[in-house]
């Protein structure tokens, strides 16, 4: 027997309709409003949600999170956008941005033992995988809050002035004690990549997952390097590749000057696929060139290994895709596409020519038979050299604009106070305020001691002896600043073995007990900063709202079918 048909809801007329209809429409005007953040190709590639293989990710940078903090304070006016991973809608409603940096976890703490860290797990919208500064030994507290201009100046400029405010006011450099050659005016170490930069370049170098799949088969320059100093030798090296069967381009020609511009090693290569085309115009080489060679890339490499001193500088135009060719790995490079600039803008790279052209007053790469060889290896060796012979802003108009126009701020702090006061919070222990206050010093933005802190005072430092201490003041204090950063340095006792689930334990209480203290719509943050074996860092993000962005969607989905049929609309999406 059927079952009796089911009665119809009865259809909205009338004022019961248009009534209705206003409350949708208000309902639906806030949950628009409501701040979102959107991963795009380079942030979903990072995500452990999309690749929880570890071959499968590669990484975003901790540079890439800065920008990301800076826009979601600072908006439009920020010097930096996170456009090239994620993407903030509605970042004026965000309410707040709260970070938290665990120093001395990694990303696989949090993989192993995610039961553990259950409000990362169920609160944090977005989890990725991350490097940092720590991975090589590097400091996060400079490069967390130190706006970049070119990262190798800014490293520099910092360490010789304590900020860059005080290295733009000073009219004379100070010249380095260590002992310099007689044609330099400061240490040439202080232009070599960091090795952050060196990832952010695209060069290779040794890592995890992704990065590592990348350069699978890669060789060393050397078996053992050397620190580098002020009188390491510096070496040009120039590559022309063409292209082969295998669609990509390989190796065929290598020359490397010393710098006193002398050849110390020239060869043409045989790439191990056949070449289908010799992109003459740009590489110089020809089909006859190559008839009789047989040296091999196997043979380019040892000989390579030979020739480099362990302390040897690899000087040249984006020597990144010289060292993909040769499938080596190098550890100290100057690139003369980042210490040098003529556009203003620290993402669009100078050409060699155009560099050569405005301060060498030579012309190259002119010949409709490709450039000379040797030429870009001896154009980037005398560029060095006219820098060295100058000061560390010479020659970048990202670092040193026209017009003496003050150049970007030292800090993020800074950053979010160019439009309107927005004040900040630093919480550590007192090491940690030590090195954020290093970064600082000489900065025209007032840092104030907690006690002291006053409501028209934009930087406080909150400094507490021990952990517990410093989570307890900063929730204390965080709701009333619009960026804030709480700092937590792990022992090495905390990260052994028999004491790693309690101290994971507390890591969770602290992210939980921000998360709830943190306001609707708040920007949340949690760093572990990765360690130098190398393990690779984890950055959790999410903002916090109170609708979901599924009811928003089911809003918008019931709106339009209201809209077209006046079917009935669910009371659970109006009341």
């Amino acid at each position: 027997m059927c079952d009796p048909p089911k009665a119809k809801k009865p259809k909205l007329e009338g004022a019961t309709f248009l009534e209705l209809k206003e409350k949708l429409r208000r309902k639906k005007k806030i949950l628009i409003a409501i701040p979102r953040l959107q991963l795009l190709p380079a942030g979903l590639s990072a995500s452990l949600s999309i690749n929880p293989k570890d071959d499968d990710r590669i990484p975003i940078f901790l540079s890439d999170v800065q920008n990301l903090l800076m826009y979601s304070i600072a908006g439009t006016s920020s010097p930096y956008v996170p456009e090239r991973w994620c993407k903030v809608e509605k970042f004026n409603r965000i309410s707040h941005t709260v970070v938290l940096i665990v120093e001395g976890l990694h990303l696989n703490h949090y993989k192993a033992n995610e039961k553990i860290l259950h409000t990362l797990k169920s609160c944090m919208d977005h989890k990725l995988e991350l490097v940092t500064p720590a991975t090589f030994n590097g400091s996060i507290a400079g490069e967390i809050i130190a706006v970049p201009l070119t990262g190798a100046h800014r490293k520099s400029l910092i360490k010789c002035y304590g900020s860059l405010e005080a290295a733009v006011e000073s009219k004379n450099h100070s010249t380095d004690t260590e002992d310099l050659p007689d044609s330099d005016k400061f240490s040439r170490t202080e232009l070599i990549l960091s090795p952050m930069q060196l990832i952010e370049e695209g060069y290779p170098i040794p890592s995890k997952g992704g990065l590592a799949k990348m350069y699978d088969g890669f060789e060393f320059t050397k078996e053992e390097y050397a620190e580098v100093n002020s009188r390491s030798p510096m070496f040009g090296l120039d590559c022309e590749m063409c292209k082969t069967t295998q669609c990509i381009l390989e190796l065929t020609h290598i020359s490397i000057i010393d710098e006193h511009l002398n050849v110390v090693y020239e060869t043409l290569v045989k790439p191990p696929h056949e070449i289908i085309d010799y992109l003459t115009e740009y590489s110089g080489i020809t089909e006859d060139m190559m008839e009789n060679v047989t040296t091999t890339l196997k043979g380019v490499q040892e000989s390579i290994k030979k020739i480099l001193p362990a302390d040897a500088i690899l000087v040249g135009q984006s020597l990144d895709s010289d060292l993909q060719a040769l499938k080596m790995m190098h550890p100290y490079v100057i690139d003369t596409s980042v210490i040098f600039n003529t556009t203003g803008d620290r993402y669009r790279k100078s050409k060699l020519e155009v560099l050569s052209q405005t301060f060498l007053n030579e012309r190259i790469q002119d010949s409709k038979n490709g450039h000379c060889f040797r030429q870009d290896s001896v154009t980037s060796m005398k560029l060095v050299k006219l820098k060295l012979s100058n000061t560390p802003d010479f020659g970048d108009l990202v670092l040193v604009p026209h017009s003496s126009q003050q150049i970007l701020a030292s800090s993020i702090f800074k950053q979010t106070n160019k439009e309107e006061p927005k004040s900040a919070v630093i919480a550590g222990n007192p090491l940690i305020i030590s090195e954020y206050s290093k970064v600082l010093k000489g900065s025209t933005l007032k840092m104030t001691n907690d006690e002291n802190f006053q409501q028209d005072d934009l930087l406080r430092l909150v400094v507490k002896d021990t952990n517990k201490e410093v989570i307890k003041r900063y929730l204390e204090v965080m709701t009333e600043h619009a960026l804030n950063f709480c700092h937590i340095r792990l022992t090495k006792e905390e990260l052994d073995e028999e004491n790693i689930v309690k101290t994971l334990k507390s890591v969770n209480k602290w992210v939980k007990k921000i998360w709830n203290q943190v306001t609707n719509h708040g920007l949340v943050c949690v760093i572990f900063s990765g360690t130098n074996d190398p393990e690779n860092g984890a950055c959790f993000l999410s903002i916090k709202k109170n609708t979901s962005n599924d009811l928003i969607d089911k809003l918008e989905s019931e709106f339009n079918k209201f809209k077209s049929s006046q079917a009935p609309i669910p009371m659970t999406l109006i009341d």
